[in-house]
This record gives structure tokens, sequence and C-alpha cells, in this order.
């Protein structure tokens, strides 16, 4: 095919009047001479500029908005404004025609509604190739992060018996004929004559496997899909999400705050390093957003002020108890603004309570340790005053909850009075309670949904604009 150069190399590079071959998609053709060219590599657009007096007419005709094209030509110094070089072609060559009468994304703006249902060709706009380049960096800084520490890289199952969390949103996994299954005696499914001989499901968590390995390997971490049968229509809910699960055998709480507080500093800084120019065109897309919306409900800080606010902030720990405290004491609850009111301890918090506690009245990031055990699930590990537990949640601006986390359970006894308390088969997980029978330790972990943090980065208002081919209710297009 002829070695191309990619157009963020050409856009950078110093050397100009050499012969160079670059390839990507048309995004207009003005006056038959020049091609706005571009080919993912970058939001900028190289130009060519094509003689057209020498060149064939029908070949002119098939230069449309979408077409794939080829070009021969020399890098020159470039006359125009907004760019230091543009290609001379020498020589076009259309690569894959694009019908201008049907091709979906004219060189205009489109709604951010409109492209998730072309979610196919979304990635040829500035925003959605901006972000997609954004979540590349994040998900390599995740693996780098936890390699350069000596984690483990763990794959977890995809298809599970257990329900992690024991919130029974699962997506069930089967061979059988979903008209006809086998049944017992008593008009049960007979699930024994299924594949795996047993209900399956698939994983809301690799966190239970996860820790298997961090009883033997110490530190291991987790960055696979998980599943959620979550009928919930809204900007921050998937049916289908990728999750970072670390676990780390000898930790304590507050390693485990360390841990996250130093992981999301590093890929935020990482994302801002590599991909600047994107950030920056995301956060001017942010900026025109903001202006049709009534000033009180407008950001105090733009996307670069808010990314730099993370990393330039030491997160505040507070417990559960001084948070609601605070809640309790506030303006807006006092004066009836919270939709959800805190009544007193004990109160399950809301985005807007962590909101607050982030942006108004700690100004900085926020960790919430030791939350009532009644609204925490049952592996964490129970404190001393019988009744919170050893959770954090890493609270961030704009977003809410970030990450959520804990000390696990490592006393068997404990655990399963806990397990008991809470209706959790105990002989389901016979496994899991092996680690607390066999040489258990204190240990650790937490979970990140990795489409919350690229949300994050990215400034963009809804979950399914940030990963490619969202899954949502009634939604499995592509």
């Amino acid at each position: 095919m002829g070695q191309r150069t990619k157009i963020k190399a050409l856009l950078e590079s110093e050397q100009t009047d050499i012969e160079v071959v670059v390839k990507g998609w048309v995004r207009t053709f003005r006056n038959n001479q020049f091609i706005a060219l571009n080919d993912g590599s970058t939001n900028n657009n190289i130009q060519i500029v094509v003689d057209f007096e020498n060149t064939d007419a029908a070949l002119l005709k098939r230069i449309t908005t979408g077409a794939a094209i080829s070009v021969t030509g020399i890098l020159i110094a470039s006359l125009g404004k907004g760019q230091k070089v543009e290609v001379k072609a020498t020589e076009v060559e259309i690569l894959g025609d694009s019908d201008p009468e049907k091709y979906p994304l004219q060189p205009k703006k489109h709604s951010l509604e409109f492209l998730r249902e072309i979610a196919h060709l979304r990635f040829r706009t500035n925003t959605f190739g901006a972000i997609f380049r954004v979540r590349n960096s994040l998900s390599f800084a995740i693996h780098q992060f936890f390699q350069e520490r000596g984690f483990v890289y763990l794959h977890t199952p995809i298809i599970t018996a257990s329900d992690a969390e024991g919130a029974g949103e699962t997506f069930h996994v089967t061979n059988f004929d979903l008209a006809n299954p086998p049944k017992t005696e008593t008009g049960e499914i007979d699930f024994s004559q299924d594949f795996f001989a047993r209900p399956t499901n698939l994983t809301v968590s690799g966190q239970l496997e996860g820790e298997l390995a961090a009883m033997a390997l110490s530190d291991i971490y987790t960055f696979g899909p998980t599943f959620r049968a979550e009928n919930s229509n809204t900007t921050r809910h998937l049916a289908e999400f990728w999750m970072i699960e670390p676990e780390m055998a000898f930790y304590d709480l507050n390693d485990n705050m360390d841990l996250a507080e130093a992981l999301l500093k590093y890929v935020i800084a990482y994302a801002l390093d590599k991909n600047k120019e994107d950030i920056e065109f995301l956060s001017q897309r942010l900026e025109e957003e903001e202006k049709q919306k009534p000033q009180a409900e407008r950001s105090e800080m733009n996307l670069l002020q808010k990314l730099e606010f993370c990393l330039n902030n030491d997160f505040e720990r507070v417990t559960y108890t001084e948070a609601i405290d605070i809640l309790k004491e506030s303006t807006p609850n006092k004066k009836k603004k919270f939709q959800y009111l805190v009544e007193g301890w004990g109160t399950d918090l809301q985005s807007e309570h962590e909101r607050y506690l982030v942006e108004k009245h700690f100004k900085k990031p926020v960790i919430l340790t030791d939350y009532p055990m009644e609204i925490k699930a049952f592996y964490m590990r129970q404190n001393d005053d019988g009744k919170t537990v050893r959770a954090m949640d890493v609270l961030f601006p704009g977003i809410g909850e970030m990450i959520g986390g804990s000390q696990r359970e490592e006393r068997l006894d404990k655990l399963e009075q806990r397990m008991d308390e809470m209706g959790i088969p105990k002989e389901e997980l016979w496994w899991y309670l092996d680690t607390r029978r066999f040489g258990a330790c204190p240990h650790a972990g937490f979970g990140l949904g990795f489409e919350r943090l690229v949300l994050f980065v990215t400034g963009m208002g809804n979950i399914r604009d940030v990963i490619p081919f969202p899954r949502y209710p009634k939604n499995a297009e592509f």
C-alpha cells in the first residue's frame, strides 16, 4: 500500500520539500482544490492542494466528504492561516467512495443523540476522535501504573456462578432452549442439565476471584468487562462497562486510600501529558455546552481546571459520621435545596451530597470512610463499634463517587456471621471462605469504573458517549 506518514506526524514535522504519502478520510473539499484530510491520529486535518486544472474531472467528482483517499505529494510550508504545512498533491487515489447524498456525517454540527444512533460512524467526528484517544491513553496508563508497582494482571471470569455484590441484577447465561427448558419433578428449571450444570451469570465484579489470587501473589489487578442487568436509562448507567479492581494482601484501609489517590493522579497526569490537544478541544466543547445552561447550573471550573484541581490537592479524608454532621448543618439541607434531605446517621449519600462535600465544603477531592455496615457489602471489615465497616469512597467534582473500596474482612467468624445476617449462602462461596481458613491476612482493594473515569477526564455528560458501543436497556445495536 505504500509507506504512509500519519497526519499528526506531518503537522509536527520540521521538514518541508519532501515527498510524502498520506491517507485518510475527506472532511471537506473546497473549490475543487483544497481537501481537508483526517486519519484519526489527531483532530487536526492536513490540507491537500490539488492541481484541479490537470486532474481528471471524474476523479475530482469522487473526492467527497467521507471518501477514503491516498495522496502522494510534496510537504510544503503553508501560506494559509492555521497550519504550518500542507501537501501539494502529485497523485490522488480513491480508496473508497462515499455517496454525499447518503453519508450521514456532513460537515456541520450534529447532536450527541443523533451520533449515538450512528455509533458505527461517530468515531469520525472530532468529539469522538478526541474521546477515544483519551480513553486509549487512560487504559494504557492504568496498566503502566500497576506494572510499575509490581502488580500481577489477572483475568477473572466473565461467566460466574456468584453475584459478588448480592444485588441480584445479573444477566443469566444458559444453553437451554428458552421456550422449552427441562424441568425437575417439582416443575422448576433443571439447571443440572445446563452447560455448566448450575445457574450461571455474567460477572458483576471480579473482586472475589481477585482476592483469591492476592492471597498468593500479594498484589493483583483486574481490568475487564462487567455487567449489570439494571433497568436504568440514566446518563450514568450502562449494562456493560469496564472495571479496574486491584486487590492487595497486607494492606489496610489507609494503604488502600493511598493507592487509590496515587492511581487517579497518575492516570489524569498521563492523559494531560499525552492528550493535551484533545483535552483542550473537549474543554472548549464543554464551555460551549455550558453557555446553553442557566448560570446557576454552570460548573465553576472548566475541564482543565477540574483535572488540575484533582492533581494539585491532597484528597481530604473524612469519616461518614463527620460528613453526615457537615451535610446536616449545610445551608442546602437546612433550606431544603437538596433533592434528598439528610435526616441523620444511616442516610445513604446521593451524588448531590457527595458533590457538595467536594465542590462547596472542602473544595478538594474527598475520601469518605467508615460507612454504616447496613448500607455496605458483606465482605467489608467490621469496625470495633459494631456499626461501621472499613469502607471508602473517593469523591470527585462534578461526578461524585469515582472509586469504591474497603479493607476486606479477614476474620472467618465475623465474615460468616455477616453472611448469615445478609442471607448469603456460605456453601456457594466455600472457596472464598477457604482464603480465611488457610493463611488469612489483612487485605484490601477497590473498584474503579473505567467509563466513569473517562467521563470525568473528557468532561462528557453521558456515559454512553465514552464507550465505543454502549449497551443499555433496549439497545444492543452494532
